[in-house]
C-alpha cells in the first residue's frame, strides 16, 4: 500500500481537533477501523478509543484502509456518511468548537410516534402504517360507541303524545286577551284499518316510493340535510316517511341543529328496527299536519270533506297526499295571509297539479289502475276552512294578520306557530276594532238587501283599516262579513282599484320634484325641473288630448291618441282653455288635469311618490300609462291607510305593524322597533294635507265631514262603477274604506268584479256615498273622548306654472271659489247611458256595454255648493272616467 495513505503518528499539540487528531497513536491490530461511533462513546464518534479497538495495531498505530472507496463505504455503513460527528464538548453550550452533526443516543419510545423519531425531513411527517390503521381503528370504534350510546337512550314515538301543540296567546294593545287559538289539537287517531290503503298508496308513491323496503332512514338524504344546516342553509325535513314520522313525533324539540338531526336519525332507527311498516304507517298518518288546524287523517278529512277518513276516495287520498307538502301553499282556500303568493287561485293550480301527479305515480307504481284514475281530474269539492267558532268575525282577520306579521318580520316560521307556546301582543284597539265593524253593518242593514234587489245588492263587499300616522300601528281592520265564512281579508290585498284616492301622490310627487322643462332637451329633462304650487293651473277640460312632457301628443303602441274624460262627461273651467288651480282640481276629482299632471311630471316620479309614501311596489300597475295617475292600481286599505299616515305626520312614513311583541317560555323573542323615513318635506307633505282639507270641506268628500275636526281625505271611484274608496285622516288617525262587488263563493270559475249601478238603490255608487260615511260614523266613534288636534299650517311651495292670460277675459276659477265652473249635473244627467261615441271610448277595444270604459279614478259628479247632503260624488254615469281606452290591463277597477 503507498506510503502516503498512511497517517503517522503525531504528538498533542494543543486542544481542538487538531489536537484530538494528533492525540492519536499506536498501531492497528486488526485489518480494519471501526466505524465511528461503534462503541456508542462519545470518543468513538470521532473515531477514537481510551480503551483500545480493533482500528489500532498493537501499538495503537491506526489501520489504514485499503482504499478511499473502502475508507468511503465504512463511513457509510456506520451511517456518517460525509457528516463529520460532533467531537466531545462540541455542539454544546460551553463546549468548544463549532460541531453541527447530531449526537446518536439511545431513542425513547413514545406512544405516538409522529413526527416520527430516527427520521429526518420530510419522511418525519409521514405517518406509519401502524398509526394510520391505529387511528382508523379508534375513529371508527368511536363512532360505534357513540351510536350505540345514542340508540339505547333515545325512546320510540308515542303517537298517542303527538300533535299536543299549546296555544298562542293573542292580547288587544291594552294588554287585554284577545283570543287564545292554535294549539287545539284537533286529532283523532285512527286504526289503519280505517285508513283507506288508495291514501297509504298516495303517501307512499308521492314520498317514498321504497318505504316498504328501505331501512327506514335515507344516508343520502341525511347527508344532504346535515351539510345544509352546517352552512347555514335552511333544515330539510325526513327523506323517509319513517324520518318524517319520527320528526313530526318529536314536538319537544323542533330546532333546527345537526345535533337534533342525528337524534332523529337515531330514533328513525330504532323505529324502524322495533316497529312494523303497517305501525310506521299508521303513526305517520295519524299525527302528519295537514293544514285547517288538522293533525292526522282523521282530523283532515273531516276539515276538507266532513266525513270519516275510511270514506275517502282515491281522488280525495291523492288532494290530502298533496297536503302534506304544504297547506299553505296548496289549500285550495288560500293563505295570503301568510303569504300573499299564497293566494286562492294560485293554491288551486298547484293542490291540482299536485293531485295529478300523484295519481299517475300511483297508476306508475302498480297501486291504481288506470280506469279508476281517470275518474279523478278536477280538485274535490272542500268545505269551509274554518270551524272555531272562536275566530270569528273580526278575531279570525286580526290573527291572521298578526300571524302573518310574525312569520314574515322575526324568526318564528309558521310550523313554530302551530306549536304554539307564544304570547303575541297586537296593535288592534278593541273598541276601534267594534266601532269599523258596526259602522259597516250599519249602512249593510240600512242599504243592501240581496233579496230585494238580487241583481244589484248580491256579493257587495267592504274593506277597511286604520293606521295611527306617529307609529304606524294598525288599530282596527274590517276584514269582512265574517272569517269563518268569508275567507279573504278585505283589509289586505283583493284586487280592488283604488281610483282618485291615487291622485295625492301625483300632488306630492309634482311638489317634491316639479315638472319637467318642455324646453329642456331629452337628456336634460329629469335634471330640469320647476315645482309646482297648488295654485299652477291646468285644463279641466273633457276628453283632453294628453300630451307628453315636450308638447306632443301621446299615442298608444297602435299610433292612437289619449283622450282623457272627467266623469259625467262635464269639463271644469271656463272655455275655450278651461283652467283650473290644482286646488280646485282636487277638490271635484278632475281626471284630465291630473292626469296631464302626472305625463308633466313624469309617471316614474309619480310612482317613486306613492312607493315614498307607503304603497307596496308591487300592487302598482299601468305605471307606463296615462291612467296610472287615476288609479288603476291595486293597493290594500291598509296600505292606503298607511300611505295617507305619512301626510298626516308631515312627510314621516313608518311601516303599518300589527305586532309590538313576542315572548315565549324563553322570554321575549321579538320586540318591533318603529323606524322613520323621512318621504317627503313637511312643507310637500302638509301642502297636500292643506288640498285635501278642501275635499272635505267644500269638495266631493263633504260627507266625511266630523264635529269639530279638521279633516282630509280623498274620494274615489272606478270605471264601471266596480269599487268606491273614501281615504282620509285626523292628525290622530288615518282610515281607507273600500267598497267592491265581487262573488265570495269560490265554486265561480273566472270570478271578476261586478257593477254597482243600482246597488243599495243608488243609480251608482261613489266614494261619497256608502265608503264616505261609514268612514264618517266609524271616525267619530273612534276618536271620541280624544282632543281635536289641527293640522300644521303649510309654507308656501313651489309657483304657479302654465299661467298663461285666456286669449277672452272669461275668469278661470280660483281656489277660493265655491261657485262650480260648470252647471250642476242633475239625475237625469248621470244616469249611465253611452254617451261617447265609439270612436272615442272604444278606440282600444276596452269597451262596457254601457258605453264606459275601465280604466278607474273618478268621484262623481260637480256641484255648485257641495254639502253632506247633495255631495259632488253622488254623479255619474257610465262612462267612468272614460280614459278613451286601458293600457293597464282590462276590466281595471282603479
Amino acid at each position: 500500500m503507498s506510503e502516503h495513505r498512511r497517517k503517522p503518528p503525531q504528538p498533542p499539540q494543543g486542544g481542538g481537533r487538531a489536537a484530538a487528531r494528533r492525540g492519536q497513536s499506536g498501531s492497528s491490530s486488526g485489518r480494519r477501523a471501526a466505524p465511528r461511533g461503534a462503541t456508542g462513546s462519545s470518543a468513538d464518534s470521532y473515531g477514537t478509543s481510551s480503551h483500545g479497538s480493533e482500528s489500532y495495531g498493537p501499538g495503537g498505530e491506526e489501520r489504514p484502509y485499503g482504499s478511499r472507496a473502502e475508507a468511503r463505504r465504512a463511513a457509510q455503513r456506520s451511517g456518517g456518511g460525509r457528516r463529520r460527528a460532533a467531537e466531545p464538548g462540541r455542539g454544546v453550550p460551553g463546549g468548544p468548537g463549532r460541531g453541527r452533526a447530531r449526537a446518536t443516543g439511545p431513542v425513547k419510545k413514545r406512544i405516538v410516534d409522529y413526527p416520527r423519531a430516527g427520521k429526518y425531513g420530510w419522511q418525519r411527517w409521514v405517518p406509519s402504517w401502524k398509526l394510520v390503521s391505529g387511528l382508523c381503528v379508534g375513529f371508527f370504534g368511536s363512532l360505534v360507541a357513540i351510536a350505540g350510546i345514542g340508540y339505547a337512550m333515545v325512546g320510540v314515538p308515542d303517537v298517542a303524545k303527538t300533535a299536543e301543540a299549546q296555544n298562542n296567546v293573542f292580547y288587544w294593545s291594552d294588554g287585554s286577551q284577545m283570543v287564545a287559538t292554535g294549539g287545539e289539537t284537533n286529532r283523532q287517531i285512527v286504526s289503519l284499518e280505517q285508513i283507506p290503503e288508495e291514501m297509504r298508496n298516495a303517501v307512499i308513491s308521492q314520498e317514498n316510493k321504497t318505504f316498504m323496503t328501505d331501512s327506514g332512514i335515507d344516508p343520502k338524504g341525511i347527508a344532504r340535510a346535515v351539510l345544509n344546516m352546517a352552512r347555514g342553509g335552511e333544515t330539510q325535513g325526513g327523506s323517509t316517511i319513517t324520518q318524517q314520522f319520527v320528526k313530526n313525533a318529536m314536538l319537544d324539540d323542533q330546532s333546527q341543529t345537526i345535533s337534533r338531526k342525528f337524534q332523529e336519525i337515531f330514533v328513525s332507527v330504532k323505529v324502524g328496527a322495533k316497529f312494523s311498516k303497517d305501525q310506521i304507517m299508521a303513526g305517520y298518518l295519524n299525527s302528519a299536519y295537514y293544514g285547517r288546524g288538522a293533525y292526522g287523517i282523521q282530523a283532515a278529512s273531516r276539515a276538507y270533506f266532513n266525513k270519516d277518513s275510511v270514506d275517502l276516495n282515491p281522488g280525495q287520498c291523492a288532494f290530502l297526499a298533496a297536503m302534506l307538502k304544504g297547506p299553505t301553499y296548496y289549500d285550495p282556500a288560500g293563505a295570503t295571509s301568510i303569504d300573499p303568493a299564497a293566494e286562492p287561485e294560485a293554491n288551486r293550480k298547484r293542490a291540482q297539479i299536485q293531485m295529478q301527479d300523484t295519481l299517475d305515480k300511483m297508476v306508475e307504481y302498480g297501486h291504481l289502475d288506470a280506469a279508476t284514475r281517470a275518474k279523478y281530474t278536477e280538485l274535490p269539492e272542500y268545505q269551509n276552512p274554518r270551524s272555531n267558532t272562536a275566530l270569528s268575525g273580526q278575531v279570525g282577520y286580526l290573527v291572521d294578520l298578526a300571524k302573518a306579521f310574525v312569520i314574515n318580520n322575526t324568526n318564528i316560521t309558521a310550523e313554530d306557530l302551530q306549536q304554539g307556546g307564544y304570547s303575541i301582543y297586537t296593535t288592534f284597539d278593541k273598541k276601534k276594532v267594534k266601532a269599523l265593524e258596526a259602522a259597516v253593518k250599519k249602512v249593510q242593514k240600512e242599504n243592501i238587501d240581496p233579496k230585494k234587489r238580487p241583481k244589484t245588492d248580491t256579493h257587495v263587499q267592504f274593506g277597511g283599516a286604520s293606521v295611527d300616522p306617529e307609529t304606524g300601528a294598525i288599530r282596527a281592520i274590517y276584514g269582512g262579513e265574517d272569517a269563518t265564512k268569508h275567507f279573504t281579508n278585505n283589509a289586505d290585498v283583493t284586487g280592488a282599484q283604488v281610483g282618485s284616492t291615487f291622485k295625492p301622490f301625483v300632488l306630492a310627487a309634482a311638489m317634491k320634484w316639479g315638472v319637467r322643462d318642455p324646453e329642456g332637451l331629452p337628456d336634460q329633462a329629469q335634471d330640469e325641473r320647476t315645482k309646482v304650487s297648488p295654485k299652477s293651473l291646468y285644463s279641466g277640460q273633457h276628453h283632453l288630448k294628453i300630451k307628453n312632457y315636450d308638447g306632443t301628443v301621446w299615442h298608444d303602441d297602435k299610433g292612437k291618441e289619449w283622450l282623457q274624460a272627467n266623469d259625467g262627461d262635464e269639463s271644469l273651467g271656463d272655455p275655450p282653455n278651461y283652467q283650473i288651480d290644482l286646488r280646485t282640481a282636487m277638490q271635484f276629482s278632475a281626471n284630465s288635469a291630473f292626469v296631464q299632471l302626472g305625463m308633466d311630471v313624469g309617471l316614474d316620479k309619480v310612482q317613486e311618490a306613492a312607493v315614498d309614501a307607503g304603497i307596496k311596489k308591487d300592487t302598482l300597475t299601468g305605471t307606463t300609462f296615462p291612467s296610472f295617475s287615476i288609479g288603476i292600481s291595486e293597493p290594500s286599505a291598509i296600505r292606503m291607510a298607511g300611505s295617507y299616515a305619512t301626510f298626516a305626520a308631515s312627510g314621516k312614513q313608518r311601516e303599518p305593524f300589527s305586532v309590538t311583541e313576542v315572548k315565549s317560555e324563553a322570554g321575549t323573542v321579538f320586540r318591533h322597533e318603529s323606524k322613520t323615513e323621512q318621504a317627503f318635506t313637511a312643507q310637500v307633505a302638509d301642502n297636500v294635507t292643506d288640498v285635501l282639507k278642501t275635499v272635505v270641506e267644500k269638495g266631493t268628500g263633504t260627507s266625511a265631514q266630523l264635529t269639530g275636526r279638521e279633516v282630509a281625505g280623498k274620494t274615489g271611484t272606478t270605471d264601471g262603477n266596480k269599487s268606491a274608496w273614501f281615504v282620509g285622516y285626523t292628525p290622530q288617525l288615518s282610515t281607507a274604506i273600500s267598497m267592491f262587488r265581487y262573488p265570495d263563493d269560490e265554486s265561480i270559475k273566472n270570478r271578476k268584479f261586478l257593477k254597482m249601478y243600482g246597488t243599495g238603490d243608488q243609480q251608482s255608487i261613489h266614494g261619497a256615498s256608502f265608503p264616505a260615511e261609514i268612514w264618517q260614523d266609524y271616525m267619530e266613534k273612534a276618536l271620541k273622548g280624544e282632543p281635536a288636534k289641527a293640522f300644521p299650517t303649510p309654507e308656501p311651495i313651489g309657483v304657479v306654472i302654465n299661467d298663461v292670460p285666456d286669449p277672452t277675459p272669461t275668469p278661470t276659477v280660483s281656489e277660493t271659489e265655491e261657485a262650480s265652473p260648470t252647471p250642476t249635473p242633475t239625475p237625469s244627467q248621470t244616469e249611465p247611458s253611452p254617451t261617447p261615441s265609439a270612436s272615442e271610448t272604444c278606440q282600444w277595444g276596452w269597451c262596457e256595454d254601457d258605453g264606459g270604459t275601465d280604466t278607474g279614478g273618478t268621484d262623481g259628479g260637480v256641484t255648485t255648493s257641495p254639502s253632506p247632503t247633495e255631495s259632488s260624488d253622488s254623479g255619474g254615469n257610465g262612462n267612468g272616467n272614460g280614459n278613451g281606452g286601458l293600457f293597464g290591463g282590462a276590466d281595471s277597477t282603479g
